[in-house]
């Protein structure tokens, strides 16, 4: 992981305020982007094809912009001038083809990195054609920022949870879901599966970042259309097993340099430093608890060796130790 893994994310929703024009839909956006870059981010993300999302022409190729073209220059400048990374969503065209695009903008302005949506939605009955002329891309769709690993998809990817499994396999630690939709129940269900936040940004109503465990800790509305949260990509998701008096040491040992944030009916606690000189790494060697995944990890082990190969798991050493599995003790 780098050295700073704190971050400042926000995020803009669109709030259904579509025009006809590129040049009104662009308009708009760039003004919730400046609005936002006065909160002084890390990383701002913006919605689904924004600048062509009513437009009047049904066909991709004709809504379509090269990269670097008007709206990534006009982002980029932002970028620029406030050291902000900015995902800008927009149909792109390249090598005859025509793609539903991310296109992630450094803080220096420069182009980072291109997320082509592996998983547009088809525009006819017949599924010959896919949103008016799109075609699937191919990139992984994960990237190396300065404060740690995030991971892209685009709206109708949401459907296909092996591109969320692909995502925390690379090891991403946040993913961003530019939409034309808020995209519900599943977000959430793929953050406390896989352990990584989930931003949102979307045209319609209700943009949100969503922790590791799954709850929601900001969104947009109607009339609120950018949030913005200070979060840390090194944090832990631990299971409650072995480790009940875990979060109450660390609260009365650090108080505000460490958030802990129970989520008692899933049986899990997130631990996230707020100090820039504590990292989990540390906290885990100081109390000696692992994260969910291990915990996990070290059952299929057990289980492995009793079902295939019909003898007695090896013993394991964690770190929790002998501690009492449902005390506080």
């Amino acid at each position: 992981m780098p050295m700073n893994t704190r971050a400042r994310i926000a995020t803009v929703c669109q709030a259904q305020r579509l025009y006809r024009s590129v040049e009104e839909n662009r308009g708009h956006v760039l003004g919730l982007l400046d609005q936002v870059l006065r909160q002084n981010p890390d990383m701002v993300c913006l919605p689904e094809t924004f600048p062509t999302a009513a437009a009047s022409s049904g066909d991709a190729l004709a809504n379509a912009e090269s990269v670097p073209g008007p709206t990534t220059d006009a982002v980029a400048e932002r970028a620029r001038r406030h050291h902000c990374y900015i995902v800008c969503p927009l149909l792109t065209q390249r090598d005859g083809r025509v793609y539903n695009s991310a296109v992630i903008l450094d803080r220096s302005g420069s182009i980072l990195g291109i997320y082509d949506k592996r998983r547009p939605v088809t525009s006819t009955c017949d599924y010959t054609v896919f949103e008016q002329g799109v075609s699937p891309g191919a990139s992984a769709g994960v990237f190396d920022l300065d404060f740690g690993r995030v991971g892209i998809r685009i709206c109708f990817d949401i459907g296909f949870p092996e591109e969320w499994e692909e995502m925390a396999r690379q090891e991403a630690r946040l993913v961003l879901w530019p939409s034309a939709y808020n995209g519900g129940a599943p977000l959430s269900l793929y953050a406390a599966l896989h352990r990584y936040y989930v931003v949102t940004s979307v045209r319609t109503d209700r943009s949100r970042i969503i922790d590791p465990c799954g709850t929601t800790l900001a969104e947009t509305d109607r009339l609120t259309n950018v949030i913005c949260r200070d979060i840390n990509l090194d944090f832990a998701v631990c299971h409650y097993d072995f480790n009940f008096g875990i979060p109450d040491r660390i609260l009365t040992d650090y108080g505000p340099q460490v958030d802990v944030r129970s989520h008692v009916d899933s049986g899990l606690f997130l631990v996230e430093p707020t100090d820039p000189a504590i990292t989990t790494a540390h906290l885990m060697a100081q109390y000696g608890f692992e994260t969910t995944q291990m915990y996990h990890r070290r059952h299929r082990e057990a289980y492995a060796a009793m079902t295939e190969g019909g003898v007695s798991p090896v013993r394991q050493r964690a770190a929790h130790g002998d501690r009492s599995m449902w005390a506080k003790g």
